[in-house]
C-alpha cells in the first residue's frame, strides 16, 4: 500500500517511521511548514512527498491534525483520491471529526471515512521526537463513519503491522465520554497538582509516584486546550465525580476518622485491582 500521512508533528512523523521500519507499506509525507518537512525527510520518514500529483496514488491518506482543522486538511486532498481509498484521522477526540466526515462522504462518495485515535503518546511534541516504537502495543481505537469491510480489513491489518496490538471499536460519542476520563482528566490533574507552592521545597523528596502523576502535566497548551473544550460536557462531569471524592478525603481527615479513612482507601485499592484484572482480560481475550 501506498500511504499518505498529512501532518508530520509527533504522532504523524512517528506513524510514517513505524511504516518504513517495521512494514512493506511506503508513506508519502506532507506537513503545512517546509521546516517540518525537511525535518521528517531527514528523519527517513519518507522518501517522497504527498503532493496533488502523488496522491492519486495513495491506497489511504492518514490526518494527522488537530479536529478543528481536519475538514480542511482533508479537502486539500480529497479531489485526488482514487476511488476506494481511504481517509483516517488521529485526533483525540471523535465527534467533530466524524461529523465532518459525514458530510465529507457526501460529496466524496467512493472515498472510505474511518475515525481513529491511537491510544499512544509522548509528553513531547515534533517530529524531532518521533520514534517508530511509538504505537508498538497499543490499542487503536476505531469509529467507522461510512467504510467498506475491506477497507475496514485492511486498515486494520496495516494498524498491526505499525505495532498495534488491539483494534478497538467504538462510536465517536463513547470514545469521547470514555477518553475524557483514561486521558483528558489526567492530565488536567496533573497540570493542577504540579501548581501547588510546596513545588519549591521538593528537591531529594521524590520518587515514582510524584514522576508519574507529574508527567503529562508537560502538553502541548494549544492542542490540548482545543481537546479539553471540543469535549467540555463529558471532561467536566468528570471533573466534579473527582471534586467529591476529595471532598470525602478532605472531610475524613478533618474529623480524624480513621476507620472511615481507611475503608476509602481500600475502596480504592479494590478499584484499581478490579481495573487491572480487566485490563488483563482485554489483552487475553479481546479483540484482535
Amino acid at each position: 500500500m501506498k500511504i499518505g500521512v498529512a501532518g508530520l508533528g509527533l504522532m504523524g512523523a512517528s506513524f510514517a517511521r513505524a511504516l518504513v521500519k517495521k512494514t512493506v507499506h511506503e508513506p508519502l509525507g506532507y506537513d503545512i511548514s517546509e521546516e517540518v518537512m525537511k525535518k521528517a525527510e531527514l528523519l527517513g520518514c519518507f522518501e517522497r512527498r504527498l503532493t496533488a500529483e502523488t496522491a492519486g496514488e495513495i491506497d489511504l491518506l492518514a490526518v494527522f491534525v488537530y479536529p478543528s482543522v481536519f475538514s480542511a486538511c482533508a479537502r486539500e486532498w480529497l479531489p485526488y483520491l482514487k476511488a476506494g481509498a481511504t481517509v483516517i484521522d488521529c485526533a483525540g477526540t471523535k465527534r467533530l471529526v466524524a461529523s465532518e466526515m459525514k458530510k465529507l462522504a457526501e460529496e466524496f462518495p467512493s472515498v472510505n471515512f474511518i475515525a481513529t485515535h491511537p491510544m499512544a503518546g509522548r509528553e513531547f511534541s515534533g517530529a524531532e521526537h518521533s520514534t517508530a516504537s511509538l504505537y508498538e502495543n497499543c490499542s487503536w481505537l476505531v469509529c467507522p463513519v461510512r467504510a467498506s469491510l475491506e477497507s475496514v480489513s485492511a486498515l486494520k491489518n496495516l494498524l498491526f503491522e505499525a505495532g498495534a496490538r488491539k483494534f478497538v471499536y467504538t462510536t465517536p460519542a463513547e470514545h469521547d465520554r470514555v477518553i475524557a476520563y483514561t486521558s483528558q482528566l489526567c492530565h488536567i490533574v496533573s497540570s493542577a497538582f504540579v501548581k501547588s507552592e510546596t513545588r519549591g521545597s521538593i528537591l531529594g523528596f521524590t520518587a515514582g509516584s510524584f514522576r508519574d502523576l507529574t508527567r503529562v502535566a508537560k502538553l502541548n497548551p494549544e492542542m490540548w486546550a482545543e481537546l479539553f473544550l471540543q469535549n467540555s460536557d463529558f471532561l467536566t462531569e468528570e471533573i466534579k465525580f473527582l471534586e467529591e471524592k476529595l471532598r470525602e478525603y478532605r472531610l475524613t481527615l478533618e474529623t480524624g476518622d480513621g476507620e472511615k479513612l481507611k475503608e476509602l482507601l481500600l475502596e480504592g485499592t479494590e478499584k484499581k485491582n478490579e481495573t487491572e484484572r480487566a485490563y488483563q482480560r482485554f489483552i487475553r481475550d479481546g479483540e484482535n
